[in-house]
């Protein structure tokens, strides 16, 4: 008995769904998104809203992107586009009018229940491979936050709560407090 074969899928596909479908292109599949809960809202908006007004204070050439904002992780193929939660990109060249070419300085993804293993597997692969320099996974129902510091040699993670300050690798003096953050 013959497998069924998984469809194949370009940028092109991705590029034509209408704009009020949230997915994402990954190894040429398409991956849907529902829409985030509540919390994830809030959590993703606090934690924008924090990274925008520590990047304005310092006059930084960084720009803070939340989703849903396309990022094409590889600059000569289309093989890989998502819609990270938070995008930082501090290279201004791969900022493009679809969204971003080449991989952001530091991602963070707000896990949504539904599919928890795509944010702690498949991406965190993902984003370690294209060069991304950061990724932090916020997950809202363990309350607890892993830093990824994806540019060093061996892969580093470190475990947070929601109680803790955590530092920004890619900063010198950046540090999120989340006890802060206004969640209700």
């Amino acid at each position: 008995m013959a497998l069924p074969q998984k469809q194949s899928y370009t940028a092109e596909d991705y590029w034509n769904l209408p704009e009020d479908v949230r997915a994402e292109l990954i190894d040429d599949q398409i991956y849907y998104q529902a829409a985030p809960s509540r919390i994830h809202q809030e959590i993703l908006m606090e934690l924008s809203t924090i990274i925008r007004n520590y990047i304005r204070s310092k006059k930084s050439s960084c720009k803070v992107y939340p989703a849903p904002f396309a990022v094409n992780l590889s600059t000569n193929s289309e093989k890989n586009i998502v819609e990270p939660d938070i995008s930082v990109i501090c290279d201004h060249s791969k900022l493009t009018d679809k969204g971003c070419s080449g991989p952001p300085d530091w991602i963070i993804e707000i896990v949504s229940p539904g599919n928890p293993g795509h944010d702690f597997i498949h991406k965190l692969n993902l984003y370690a491979k294209s060069g991304v320099r950061e990724y932090w996974i916020v997950d809202p129902r363990t309350e607890t936050i892993l830093v990824y510091y994806l540019e060093q040699k061996e892969l580093s993670v470190k475990t947070y709560t929601f109680q803790d300050k955590i530092k920004v690798n890619i900063y010198e003096d950046f540090i999120i407090d989340f006890h802060e953050l206004d969640l209700s």
